[in-house]
């Protein structure tokens, strides 16, 4: 009887436990997804942008563009760079109302 009482015991505090773990995991990862949230809402706003994953792709899209053009007019071309810059602009320029 002494014994069934002791894991009884045992179980519930390892539930226990294990609950506390979880609950406070679950606070940090919402704590992190609210302020990630809050981050990207705020970048669009101040970009003027809507704040939907295809806006964001489209943003990386475009400033990876004018990577490519800043790359290229570091190597001296001038054609290539002004290409580049051309095609990141238009893409920026969808994204932006």
């Amino acid at each position: 009887m002494i014994q069934s009482n002791f894991f009884e015991w045992l179980g519930e505090a390892l539930g226990g436990l294990i609950g506390f773990i979880i609950r406070a995991i679950r606070a940090v990862v919402d704590g992190l997804g609210g302020a990630v949230n809050d981050f990207l809402g705020g970048m669009a706003r101040s970009i003027g942008m809507n704040a939907s994953i295809f806006s964001f792709a489209l943003l990386i899209l475009g400033l990876f563009l004018l990577y490519c053009c800043v790359r290229a007019f570091i190597a001296r071309s001038i054609v290539a760079g002004v290409v580049w810059a051309l095609l990141g602009l238009l893409v920026l320029s969808w994204v932006v109302r």
